[in-house]
């Protein structure tokens, strides 16, 4: 035998359509039971779980009215419509209590932003490397490269420096002095002391004999340091590729001389670099001279008078 409710609602009367599923959706986000909702509504617990699974297509205005009363929201979240998951969501809480879960998330998120600033700090590098590079040479010529490193914030611990030459480049001098290996080995090592500021590591290679016309050689080399007790290894930045194409290393934009734009950058790195094999004669020759040409048979630049 069927109770009273549950013929008033199936007996022809104006109603509300409600959407069930988000109905049982605000009462279990709710945490409340079918029997509570009924108690309050003044219906079966049946009942409840019939509009819970849509087996009416309307219900009571009242009935509607006090399931929403139940579940405080109001009347409209629970009618069919915005079937998004976005409405669905709003449902959930009453609008006071939506108020503490949106601070609670802003705290939330607050807190994440500061630990992640922190770790972010504790890991930033507070020494960085890079490397500067001519961007061409020609086979067998001696070039200039410089390495940059600057200790920001650093507690004054030393670091290493780690360079893997192209195949078949010979390093010929550095400043300061490698710390290991043979001149000829493809990779060289330098051990820098504690300290603070701005330190470079200068040293010339001499590019392969053999190195074929129109390629690129291309360096790599890392940064050994130990900073806030832990030991970090990072990549050597800045230039990577010089291009070997019979074009002398201070001639910047390849155009065969060395204009007055050239000439000085050359003069100062030549300076700078002393007595680490650069020849600054050939420069100033090119510089004095029309341009130059490289000579494949000699292996060698020829000045243009």
């Amino acid at each position: 035998m069927e109770n009273l409710d549950e013929k008033s609602e199936k007996t022809f009367s104006p109603g509300v359509t409600i959407n069930g599923a988000r109905v049982r959706a605000i009462r279990e986000a709710k945490k409340l039971t079918q029997l509570y909702v009924a108690n309050v509504v003044g219906v079966t617990t049946d009942t409840i779980s019939r509009w819970e699974n849509n087996r009416y297509p309307t219900i009571r205005r009242e009935n509607a009215e006090k399931l929403a009363g139940a579940l405080e929201v109001e009347l409209a979240e629970l009618k069919k419509g915005d079937e998004s998951p976005a409405a669905a969501e709003r449902t959930t809480l009453p609008p006071g209590k939506r108020g503490v879960r949106a601070a609670i998330i802003l705290l939330g998120l607050l807190l994440v932003i500061v630990a992640m600033s922190v770790l972010f700090r504790h890991l930033a590098p507070h020494t960085s490397a890079a490397r500067k590079l001519p961007r061409f040479s020609a086979p067998g010529e001696i070039i200039p490269v410089q390495i940059k490193v600057s200790r920001k914030g650093s507690d004054g611990t030393g670091f290493i420096i780690k360079e893997r030459l192209p195949v078949g480049w010979r390093l010929v001098a550095s400043i300061p002095p490698a710390a290991a290996g043979r001149l000829s080995a493809e990779e060289v090592k330098w051990l820098i002391p504690g300290g603070n500021g701005e330190v470079t590591v200068s040293y010339t290679v001499q590019v392969s004999p053999a190195a074929s016309l129109n390629s690129d050689a291309e360096f790599q080399g890392s940064m050994v340091a130990r900073l806030e007790g832990l030991t970090r290894t990072e990549t050597v930045g800045g230039d990577r590729v010089v291009r070997v194409a019979g074009v002398h290393w201070a001639d910047s934009n390849g155009d065969g001389r060395i204009d007055d734009n050239e000439i000085m950058p050359a003069y100062y790195l030549t300076e700078e670099m002393k007595g680490l094999g650069l020849d600054w004669k050939t420069i100033e020759t090119i510089w004095s001279a029309r341009g130059y040409v490289w000579d494949r048979r000699k292996k060698e630049f020829t000045v243009i008078k």
